[in-house]
């Protein structure tokens, strides 16, 4: 039988200065609203990274359940460069949503991580165990980031710790990492200025069980504005239904080494990126190099895109030997020759394509 769910949940965060921020989570039911909605007062930024980081940690939950929203906020800003909040927020986040049950009242936790969508955990530096009061602690529970040996200041207490080099070992699992399949693509970003260059597109998937569940919800997608999001979920949603088998089995993170761009010529990048993630591609030598867009990703279509004689040129450039170059097969078609054979003097090659899955 399962414990209910609380409706909130808090979860404390001491800081180097020795204040000691609250992270309150409440669940409600979405109702079409956001799956997670983050507040911090006068902290916009800060909102937002919150929301990224509870949105990342999901990523390698087994279970997806997509029928309530998560509503986070913290009582106080902590310093720009302070990032111990984070591992607090994702507590929370699990809390509220019965995903992890603590042992006991008044949870404190420390950490951080560059890699939430991998379940790495991070932190604790000493600084915060030394100003951290012992004293409100006492009867609680401390969850601190990666370092697997206490130090003599929280040896002294008597209460429990627990170190975390994963969100896995929460539930006294396994490195969730090791259950994550990620690859990357290239396309060109090109403006005609000094700073064009081939930018990737990172997908990582997780198995998951959320049949019936909305594809998109299952997709988070890192740094991007809002409408930039949505365009990237629909994408991989509607590609994934051209596969026949590829919906109801993942949950996604899409990451962008450049979230600043324009345009919908990265679709054929982020398509191959997730098709290479959940192996239905076979991987090449070196980079895929992709350029093209769709207005029917569902029936697997490839359309050209917008200056791609630029791209191209950009494309050749900066190709490496055992890169393949995707571009779509109504685009520039009378340079075909002569660009292949420059590829292949450098050790790359291109394909034409007009649909997916036939590279």
């Amino acid at each position: 039988m399962n414990a209910p769910k609380p409706a909130n949940a808090e979860c404390r965060c001491p800081l180097p200065d020795g204040r000691v921020l609250t992270v309150t989570a409440s669940r409600r039911p979405r109702a079409n609203r956001a799956d997670v909605k983050c507040a911090v007062a006068g902290a916009p930024a800060l909102s937002t990274r919150m929301q990224e980081v509870v949105r990342l940690a999901r990523h390698t939950e087994s279970r997806f359940d997509s029928r309530d929203q998560v509503v986070l906020s913290m009582d106080a800003a902590p310093p720009a460069d302070e990032r111990g909040w984070e591992l607090a927020a994702v507590l929370a986040d699990r809390t509220v949503r019965g995903a992890w049950l603590p042992p006991r009242q008044g949870v404190f936790a420390y950490g951080w991580s560059d890699a939430w969508q991998l379940g790495a955990v991070q932190g604790r530096p000493e600084p915060v165990l030394a100003a951290m009061n012992w004293t409100r602690a006492a009867d609680g529970f401390v969850v601190l980031g990666e370092d697997p040996s206490p130090s003599g200041v929280a040896r002294a207490v008597s209460h429990d710790i627990l170190t975390l080099p994963h969100l896995g070992a929460l539930t006294g699992h396994s490195d969730p990492r090791a259950a994550v399949s990620s690859a990357r693509a290239w396309f060109p970003l090109h403006s005609g200025g000094i700073n064009d260059s081939l930018s990737w597109v990172e997908v990582s998937v997780h198995p998951a069980d959320h049949a019936g569940a909305d594809e998109e919800d299952t997709i988070a997608v890192s740094d991007l504005a809002l409408t930039a999001q949505l365009a990237v979920r629909q994408v991989l949603a509607a590609a994934r239904h051209f596969d026949g088998r590829g919906l109801g089995r993942w949950r996604t993170v899409v990451r962008f080494g450049q979230p600043r761009f324009q345009g919908a010529s990265y679709e054929l990048a982020l398509v191959m990126a997730d098709r290479l993630a959940r192996g239905r591609e076979c991987v090449p030598r070196g980079r895929v190099i992709a350029s093209g867009c769709s207005s029917a990703w569902h029936a697997g279509r490839v359309d050209a895109v917008e200056g791609l004689a630029a791209k191209m040129e950009l494309i050749l450039k900066q190709a490496a030997p055992g890169d393949r170059v995707l571009l779509p097969k109504d685009g520039e078609p009378d340079a075909d020759p002569a660009y292949a054979d420059a590829l292949r003097a450098k050790g790359a090659s291109l394909a034409r394509i007009e649909r997916i899955g036939m590279i």
